[in-house]
């Protein structure tokens, strides 16, 4: 397959740009989009052939459910059985970067859910990806668009890195804002759920839902063979070529291990806070940005996940984070990234 590109010019109207890519999603077509949280791989979401091009493009388990991105918080009543906390949920954080799972309507195609009878929608913020889907006149089914299990992308060279030839076109949209996918929370008859964690936190979250609950799949080994009830809750995901190992410390007790283990032609990455990377004697080091900086942590995970790759690391050692706040999500990739393999320093 040849695969199109095209530049978003921001100086521009967008629909005149987007004009193409939105027919080839409302003819069954593949095309990958930006948002504020990662790309996405992109098809219609009420064609059931199309999704299955999605996961064959991705290699993907066709039990791990697809979000359905919608143009405006309200198109959800078309596509879900909407409780009055969706709608709460919606005025103070949509269009941005948190999904929301709730029972789903008979128009949305099984091969979507993953077999649930439940749905994934979100409303991005990214006015590329909202043009996309206005100009679609479908809602727009998209994983993020990398091959299954390696680190999502937040550039258009990591889309091309991974799915040149796999797709009818790619849109570059330049470097994502948040670099780490959405928060997914379930709404049922039990409650609320959060069931993967993002920069919506559950902070935030708790002024809607004081009584929200935590999957604990965020921070423990799922061991189940249930079907995943939420994207990334199941299988082996964002992991690098390199085996990655988490350091559980302060940044002397990081820095002192680091330093113990990388010697001259190690083929060992390091990827810490600022503050380890100035205590660290060489080595092949990536800048993770200061301990407290979250924001920072989430954009820069996966693009140096990415990076390494194009080394002859074969295994990286990763300070990691704290649970709490967006750090949470940043944890849980991390978590997943390594396959739970952590090294505790404290003394």
């Amino acid at each position: 397959m040849e695969t199109k590109f095209i530049k978003i010019n921001t100086n521009s109207p967008l629909a005149p740009q987007l004009e193409d890519a939105a027919k080839i999603i409302s003819r069954g077509g593949l095309v990958v989009f930006p948002t504020e949280t990662v790309y996405g791989l992109g098809a219609s979401a009420l064609d059931a052939d199309a999704a299955k091009k999605i996961y064959a493009a991705k290699g993907r388990p066709s039990d791990n459910p697809l979000i359905v991105h919608i143009h405006k918080p309200e198109d959800a009543e078309k596509y879900a059985l909407v409780p009055p906390t969706y709608y709460a949920l919606a005025e103070k954080f949509l269009p941005g970067p948190l999904t929301i799972i709730m029972p789903k309507r008979d128009i949305v195609p099984k091969n979507v859910t993953g077999g649930l009878d439940t749905v994934a929608i979100r409303c991005p913020k990214n006015e590329v990806a909202r043009e996309l889907i206005r100009l679609s006149r479908v809602p727009i089914a998209a994983p993020s668009a990398n091959i299954s299990g390696k680190p999502s992308p937040t550039s258009a060279q990591h889309v091309i890195h991974d799915l040149d030839g796999k797709v009818d076109m790619i849109i570059d949209g330049g470097e994502c804002d948040i670099g780490l996918e959405s928060t997914i929370v379930k709404l049922d008859v039990g409650g609320a759920t959060l069931l993967r964690p993002g920069a919506v936190t559950p902070q935030m979250l708790s002024e809607i839902l004081p009584d929200l609950k935590i999957d604990r799949g965020i921070t423990e080994k799922n061991e189940t063979d249930k079907a995943p009830l939420a994207p990334g809750m199941k299988y082996k995901h964002y992991a690098p070529r390199a085996e990655v190992t988490l350091l559980v410390g302060d940044n002397a007790e990081c820095a002192e291990y680091i330093n113990s283990h990388v010697k001259n032609g190690d083929k060992i990455g390091v990827l810490c806070f600022d503050e380890v990377a100035d205590m660290i004697n060489g080595g092949n080091v990536v800048r993770f940005g200061k301990r407290s900086d979250g924001k920072a942590h989430a954009k820069a995970l996966f693009s140096a996940l990415r990076n390494f790759d194009g080394t002859d690391v074969e295994k990286i050692l990763a300070t990691a984070v704290e649970p709490v706040g967006i750090d949470l999500a940043t944890y849980n990739r991390m978590l997943k990234a390594s396959g739970y393999t952590l090294v505790y320093l404290n003394k």
